[in-house]
């Protein structure tokens, strides 16, 4: 159903990427370290220095655009939104954060010496660091993140003694971090750069940078081991680069370490116990690396932990039996260790995480049963044991996850009902057992599930016919019920969700006509602008594949958001069924249809004008049926078009070459009375009026005399030595001779 980020095949998995939000607890959280606790601030009226004013005029001027939101009127400062003046009228803060600033940063901000916050963050500027920034020698709070700045970190910045805070993350900046940015500052506790160009190794200095409390590295592309830091960080974030090398145990921050983020990166080697000694660690995230072997039972935290993802490495042998020191005080809202090696049962200790809201066990060797006291996980949203050896029935238990939002359980051995109680999961917006045992009717009771948006029941043994339970389901994007046992006719309603994408109902046992006249419905099947998310090109089977992106952010200690992304294609499959009689022409004028498969069945007709209306399709199959006529569709219009499959049908006559046809030259085969025009010119041969039967057999001993010589000789040849052969056989002697005995008397031989 997915492409997973560890294997471009498509799979049925749910990449789950980790993401949290940090809150910076050093110093004034409302204003982005904006410190207006200064003793040089106030909030009296005031009026700003005439050349500070005249300043912020120039630099305002210099500005692409003129924001509507900054509004710099007369001279008292309170009038200067984003600016916090002192008590002599100087300037010493500036927050000019989200205001959509374009451009390049003005020098001319430099000459507002007093400055001790500056916040540009959040804008477009572009160009580089003024180097006079080095001149604000009481600057204690930088932030030029989120803008498109380049070019080199300006090496006077070294010059900002009393930085505590220098944060440039999300930048275009290009070269190796400077060697001086661990040592310039003995006051900086917060050195943000994620989200850079960034190269080469960690400078030594930064190692031993003792006020050092919050540092992001990540998302560039810097390398070497991964060495141990030596000072009592806080915020440690240096996912998505190339480190390699074993994990170091952060002894130094053994107390005080709260975020440790090192996923996507070469790390290898098993993990060390030393890292569950991290006494304050709230969030770990290892994932996407190269770590395995199995965990040692003593790797339990503390239950400040909130999230833990081990997912995405070569982890094995059995899950952790205890996570937290005392699971009934834990707080941990995500574990993830799902595609890794981890075998055996799931273990019933993980039910007792009663804070847990997302559970990704995915891709692992799992066997056993799904445990029966999961419903006591009751803040539970997300749960994911996909792509296991899980057997037994789902647990009905599981109706007491009230809070469900996603339940995704395929690829298993899961066999028995779909158990009619699973109605209670009300808020249910994803279900997905397909590639398991299941067997029986589709419950009425499922009318419950009023938010379901992805409902997965392929590849099972489901039978019945479609019950108007799914008619409840106002909300779905995606049904595919393939390769089941469903029969009966397809009812009037299964075309009328108003945000379906996929439809796919292939391999069942579907009988009847295709309703017509309701597939203006869906404004996915009738817009052709709509965003397309899904390749070009490949196999028709490429288009059926569903990925779904689940995000899981965690904004606090005592919540998850979760939220997912859907990309399949928009397109209708009833291949494989038993329908007749003619396909609906409103079927073929559908603009937003990218795949349409209508293979493997008995239909019949002719092939509508309509379908040169179908803008959006990029796949259509309309083999083995009975469709039959004259095609004089033109599908040039159809630019999209990569995949044409009208194989064994019935069509007869010349498909001329401007009708586009001929870029699919093994779409027609299986069509004996049909041509189709080459490209090269050349062209269908014309076909004489059937002569008569003796007219045709002396035409034959006309043009052919040899033929029928040849014919009596080779039927004179076989007549001789066939007799040759009968009277060799033994057998056949014996029981001449006999015969002669019995009418004659004594034969001497």
């Amino acid at each position: 159903m997915l492409l997973s980020p560890s294997n471009p095949n498509p799979v049925n998995a749910y990449a789950v990427p980790f993401s949290s939000t940090y809150k910076n607890n050093y110093h004034n959280n409302n204003n982005n370290g904006f410190d207006d606790t200064s003793s040089h601030v106030v909030n009296l009226d005031i009026d700003i220095q005439a050349s500070d004013r005249a300043s912020l005029v120039i630099f305002k001027s210099h500005l692409q655009e003129d924001p509507p939101g900054l509004s710099w009127v007369g001279s008292n400062c309170t009038n200067w939104t984003g600016l916090t003046c002192g008590l002599s009228g100087r300037v010493v803060g500036i927050n000019l954060s989200g205001f959509n600033l374009t451009g390049q940063i003005h020098p001319i901000l430099c000459n507002l010496s007093m400055l001790e916050t500056l916040i540009l963050s959040h804008n477009s500027f572009s160009g580089s660091i003024p180097p006079c920034f080095g001149d604000f020698w009481n600057l204690k709070f930088l932030y030029l993140s989120h803008n498109m700045l380049s070019g080199s970190i300006p090496s006077s910045l070294m010059k900002l003694s009393e930085l505590a805070e220098l944060d440039l993350d999300h930048n275009l900046f290009d070269e190796m971090i400077p060697l001086w940015v661990g040592n310039f500052s003995m006051k900086l506790e917060k050195l943000d750069l994620g989200y850079n160009l960034l190269r080469g190794e960690i400078p030594s200095s930064l190692l031993y940078l003792k006020s050092l409390k919050y540092l992001d590295l990540s998302h560039n592309f810097l390398l070497g081991n991964l060495g141990d830091f030596h000072q009592s960080l806080v915020y440690l974030k240096l996912d998505s680069n190339l480190f390699s090398g074993t994990l170091p145990c952060f002894l130094s921050s053994v107390e005080s370490l709260s975020v440790l983020n090192l996923a996507n990166n070469s790390i290898v080697g098993g993990i060390p116990t030393c890292i569950s000694s991290l006494q304050a660690l709230t969030q770990l995230n290892l994932s996407f690396n190269s770590l395995k072997y199995g965990i040692s039972p003593r790797f339990v935290f503390s239950e400040k932990l909130v999230v833990l993802d081990l997912s995405f490495n070569d982890f094995s042998g059995a899950l952790l039996s205890k996570i937290v020191e005392t699971p009934e005080k834990s707080g941990l809202l995500l574990l993830d260790l799902s595609h890794n090696q981890f075998s055996g049962p799931i273990p019933l200790t993980i039910t007792e995480l009663k804070s847990l809201q997302a559970l990704f066990l995915s891709h692992n060797l799992l066997t056993g049963e799904i445990p029966a006291r999961i419903g006591n996980l009751t803040y539970l949203q997300v749960v994911d044991l996909s792509h296991n050896s899980l057997a037994g029935s789902i647990p009905l238990n599981i109706v007491g996850c009230f809070q469900l939002l996603a339940l995704i359980l395929n690829n298993n051995n899961l066999s028995g009902e779909i158990q009619p109680e699973l109605d209670a999961l009300d808020s249910l917006k994803i279900l997905d057992i397909s590639n398991n045992n299941m067997y029986g009717e589709i419950p009425l009771t499922l009318a419950g599930c009023k938010s379901l948006e992805v409902v997965d029941f392929s590849s099972n043994n489901l039978s019945g016919p479609l019950n108007d339970a799914m008619t409840k389901w106002l909300n779905l994007r995606f049904l595919s019920l393939a390769h089941n046992k469903f029969s009966g006719a397809l009812p009037n309603w299964i075309f009328m969700f108003d945000s379906i994408r996929t439809l796919d109902l292939s391999g069942n046992k579907f009988s009847g006509f295709i309703p017509d006249g309701i597939f203006n419905i869906s404004l996915n099947f009738n817009n052709g602008d709509i965003e397309r998310t899904t390749p070009l090109g490949g196999p028709l089977v490429a288009f059926r594949n569903l990925e779904i992106k689940l995000s899981v952010v965690v904004a606090d200690r005592n919540e998850l958001n979760f939220s997912y992304n859907l990309s399949s294609a928009v397109g209708i499959d009833l291949s494989d069924n038993l329908l007749h009689g003619e396909i609906p022409g409103s079927l073929f004028g559908l603009h937003g249809l990218e795949y349409l498969n209508l293979s493997y069945n008995f239909l019949e007709g002719h092939l509508p004008a309509s379908l040169e209306k179908m803008w959006s399709l990029r796949a259509l199959d309309l083999s083995h049926n009975s469709l039959s006529g004259q095609i004089s569709v033109n599908i040039s219009s159809l630019g999209n078009l990569t995949l044409l499959n009208m194989s064994y049908n019935s069509f007869s006559g010349i498909i001329p070459k401007k009708n586009g046809f001929w870029k699919f030259m093994g779409a027609f085969s299986g069509n004996p009375d049909l041509c189709v025009e080459e490209f090269s010119g050349k062209g269908c041969p014309e076909k004489k009026a059937p002569a008569l039967p003796e007219k045709a057999f002396e035409e034959e001993i006309e043009e052919g005399p040899i033929s029928v010589w040849v014919f009596f000789i080779s039927l004179l040849v076989s007549f001789y030595f066939g007799v040759v052969a009968l009277f060799c056989s033994s057998r056949t002697r014996n029981y001449i001779l006999q015969g002669k005995v019995e009418r004659g008397g004594d034969v001497r031989v």
